[in-house]
This record gives structure tokens, C-alpha cells and sequence, in this order.
């Protein structure tokens, strides 16, 4: 429960910044922020994300039983503002995010996600850039959580 009311408060918050028109990396669509744990470091962020597109100029961008079919909210775009509670891991020399609710971006089992970079303050007007390759994503059967892989950090934006 108190997950739920932490992303319902960061969701709205991301609503109102979402609106305003600054070029600030920090006011973008897409950011990244550290989850507060009570453990001094943390592998868990709010990612908050812009995507989808007007279905009006889809022909469609899944193919679901051989037939092209759009999807609200995923894929290309800026329609839709969501938010998501992600661990990441490294697995060798791979990072991976693997989301911790389970509906933040969709209730379907399936999410279309774009080429995106999340920017993240390190220290006081330092940004460094979490860059997510373009990837269509099964949630686990067992967990219901999605996981997104070949991410990298750069000190730029990649997406």
C-alpha cells in the first residue's frame, strides 16, 4: 500500500512538470530519480516516462496474431506520462531494470517500449542519462514484473 501511494504522489507530481516548457534535463519527460530506502544505497529508481501516439497515425506497431494492431500508450511518442518503480542489476556486463509494481506502465501483458534516455541529477546540476534501447517486453509469468535489457549510462542523452 504505502508503494502504491508513493507512485500515485510521484505520478502526479510528474503530471504537473510534464506540462511546463523548460529545457532543463531535469524538467524532461523522461527522468530517472532514487528511491529512498531505508539502506544508505539503493538499486531502486522511479523511472518516469513520455510514450505513445495517436492512433489516428498508427497503421499499427505490434503484431498481435499476425495482424498489425496499435496499442495506446506504447511505443513511439509522447502521449502518455507514466511511472514505474525499477531495480537495476548488472549481470555481468550487462544492466538490466526489471519494474517492481506491476501496472505502473500497463495492465497488459505485453509493453512496447521506445528508445528512451532517463536522466538522473548525480550531484546538484550533474546529469548522467540511464538510455533504454527500443524493446517489446512480456511481463514474467511468475512475477508479473517487466524486464529491459541492454541499457547503458552515458554522460548524454543516446535516445
Amino acid at each position: 500500500m504505502h508503494l502504491c501511494l508513493v507512485l500515485l504522489a510521484l505520478m502526479s507530481l510528474f503530471t504537473v512538470q510534464s506540462c511546463r516548457d523548460e529545457e532543463h534535463p531535469s524538467m524532461s519527460g523522461n527522468r530517472l530519480i532514487p528511491f529512498e530506502t531505508e539502506e544508505k544505497t539503493s538499486d531502486q529508481y522511479v523511472l518516469f516516462c513520455s510514450l505513445g501516439h495517436d492512433k489516428s497515425k498508427c497503421p499499427g506497431c505490434i503484431i498481435f496474431n499476425g495482424q498489425p494492431i496499435h496499442v495506446d500508450c506504447q511505443g513511439a511518442g509522447n502521449v502518455c506520462n507514466k511511472a514505474a518503480l525499477v531495480s537495476l542489476t548488472n549481470i555481468g556486463n550487462s544492466l538490466y531494470a526489471t519494474t517492481l509494481d506491476t501496472i505502473g506502465f500497463t495492465n497488459l501483458d505485453y509493453l512496447n517500449m521506445p528508445s528512451r534516455s532517463f536522466s538522473l541529477e548525480t550531484e546538484p546540476g550533474v546529469y548522467t542519462y540511464l538510455n533504454i534501447p527500443a524493446q517489446l517486453v512480456y511481463r514474467d509469468t511468475a512475477t508479473l514484473q517487466f524486464t529491459f535489457a541492454g541499457l547503458s549510462f552515458t554522460n548524454r542523452p543516446l535516445y
